[in-house]
């Protein structure tokens, strides 16, 4: 295993940010650690990366304490939601100075080329937007291609452009052996990309899974239009739409589909499918 957290436990004072948190990233796998406001994934993950100590329980990365920098941090990369870059420093020597700490082997160039910032490699920290910015935190997490890489809302501020040309990136680091550890509000990235997901809510895990585990455990769902009540248990969404949940999707498919056919009645608009994360999210905040 890449990590390994049991029973982890964080105090501030009385407030009990992570509870008995227990979970393992396996070597190569993506893994979303996703949370409501306040889940305390962001303190978990400062224990995880070694910049605070637990309150109790144990967490060993590649093996060992992630406090150990001297053999944690030649393999790790970190891109945090604000990396704090000098602002009279050029993209160059931003990613020259940050990779050069690490003890990791690579080149200004490539990295950049990566990025796509070659063209910016002059330009100063102070003179770039917000997702050029955000491009060049994931430059100085990537230097070295890294075993382990957290990306902390890595697609804020980019554009869809630019958000695709940084997954392509993760890929191909993915496919040369690297474990990424994902956090983001973009719930459909997490969807579409993650092996497995940890959901937090009030500083413990209340669901983890791949994809397909958790949507499962809430029904699946019909959303159409008709101008008739149809024979399924349904609500009138606001914009008119009825909305059906199901926990036998072909079943009540086949039956709404029959009876819509039977009566010339048109389901304008017809969705099924799946529950989503943003489903699962609004359950886990509302209980």
């Amino acid at each position: 295993m890449v990590i390994e957290v049991d029973t982890l436990n964080v105090t501030y004072g009385d407030f009990h940010a992570v509870k008995d948190l227990s979970f393992q990233v396996s070597k190569g796998e993506l893994y979303a650690l996703l949370g409501t406001n306040g889940a305390g994934k962001t303190t978990t993950l400062e224990v995880v990366e070694g910049h605070r100590l637990p309150t109790s329980g144990e967490v060993r990365v590649f093996g060992g304490s992630p406090r150990d920098r001297r053999a944690v941090r030649p393999r790790t990369g970190i891109m945090l939601q604000e990396s704090g870059f000098s602002p009279d420093l050029t993209v160059a020597e931003s990613v020259r100075l940050i990779g050069g700490l690490t003890r990791r082997e690579d080149t200004v160039a490539r990295v950049l080329d990566l990025v796509e910032l070659t063209r910016k490699s002059g330009t100063l920290v102070s003179q770039l937007s917000g997702g050029e910015k955000r491009r060049l935190d994931f430059a100085t997490a990537v230097w070295g291609a890294p075993e382990l890489i957290f990306l902390d809302e890595p697609t804020t501020g980019l554009d869809i452009s630019s958000r695709d040309d940084l997954w392509a990136a993760v890929d191909r680091l993915r496919e040369d052996g690297s474990t990424i550890v994902l956090t983001t509000h973009y719930l459909e990235e997490a969807q579409q990309r993650a092996d497995r997901i940890g959901l937090m809510h009030r500083g413990v895990f209340h669901r983890e899974g791949t994809v397909a585990e958790l949507t499962r455990t809430l029904p699946s769902f019909i959303r159409f239009s008709a101008e008739v009540e149809p024979p399924l248990p349904a609500t009138k969404e606001h914009d008119g739409r009825w909305l059906a949940h199901s926990t036998d999707l072909p079943k009540d498919l086949y039956h709404l589909l029959g009876w819509a056919h039977d009566n010339r009645i048109a389901l304008d608009g017809l969705e099924a499918g799946p529950t989503r994360l943003d489903d699962i999210f609004r359950d886990l905040r509302d209980n």
